[in-house]
């Protein structure tokens, strides 16, 4: 049975009556998710049904049977996630517990999570955190796809350590947003040789930060931070980062590893016809 336009009915009832938590528009709410929530255990049943079915031989095929075996398999896969979805729209709007652990965001990508920006237009962002590392040139050279919020305080050092790992040195000059700042970070970096560390302090500045942030070579750093969100930006749009079309955790990690690539190939395409041009003799 086809309940697509039911379930429709009551996500227009369910948008109408969450403009407004009054204590009526509440009562709403409520019997419009208990009809939703119904209907959606029905179809659970009948799919569950029909994957026993078909686990017993007792299901008539009707036409290619490694296409019913595909959508077997796929009713094996939705099923439980759906059932873990009734229960924690049950816990939230009977219960009133939003902080079901282990919560599916969404059917399709089990691996999405909640990003908490703190933004007051947009408080909450749904998909996953990518930590970038760019050098010289516009060329990434580390990437790291986060858990949750992770905060960027203990991906500071990490960073620096891969790199050391991969170019044999640290870098002469690190640089983050203020997300990254620490005292213990900057020791941490000058301790491993960085020369110019450039993590701007948040809040209010002593006289002795504020000289230090105000010297050329911290303004320098800054400015080619403010840059990394251009790439940042290129990375999401030219090179569609924004949003991952490869399923389960393994295809988005994959999906992630060829934006950077394609995005470096380019990015070294474009230096070396700089280079070329630069050396090429005057006419």
């Amino acid at each position: 049975m086809h309940h697509g336009r039911a379930v429709k009915f009551r996500l227009f009832e369910i948008s109408r009556a969450a403009k407004s938590l009054t204590a009526s528009n509440r009562q709403r709410l409520q019997e419009s998710y208990s009809k939703l929530v119904a209907l959606t255990q029905g179809v659970v049943r009948q799919a569950s049904h029909t994957v026993q079915q078909w686990r017993k031989g007792k299901l008539k095929v009707v036409g290619n049977l490694l296409q019913v075996e595909i959508q077997t398999a796929r009713l094996r896969r939705f099923v439980p996630l759906v059932e873990k979805v009734i229960a924690q729209t049950q816990e939230r709007v009977w219960g009133g517990n939003t902080h079901v652990p282990d919560k599916v965001l969404s059917l399709f990508e089990p691996h999405t999570q909640v990003i908490r920006k703190g933004k007051a237009h947009k408080p909450n962002e749904f998909g996953r955190l990518v930590r970038i590392d760019e050098v010289e040139n516009g060329i990434v050279s580390g990437y790291q796809v986060l858990e949750g919020n992770a905060a960027d305080t203990n991906s500071w050092l990490p960073v620096l350590e891969q790199h050391q790992a991969r170019f044999g040195h640290v870098p002469q000059m690190a640089t983050a947003d203020r997300g990254f700042f620490s005292m213990q970070n900057e020791r941490q970096a000058e301790a491993l040789g960085v020369a110019k560390v450039a993590l701007p302090a948040p809040g209010r500045l002593s006289n002795k930060r504020t000289k230090r942030q105000k010297q050329s070579w911290f303004k320098r750093a800054l400015r080619w931070r403010a840059g990394c969100e251009g790439t940042i930006s290129t990375l999401k749009h030219p090179f569609s980062m924004l949003r991952a079309t490869y399923k389960g955790e393994p295809g988005f990690q994959r999906y992630v590893g060829w934006s950077v690539i394609t995005k470096n190939l380019v990015s070294i395409a474009r230096f070396l016809e700089c280079r070329k041009r630069s050396d090429a003799p005057s006419g």
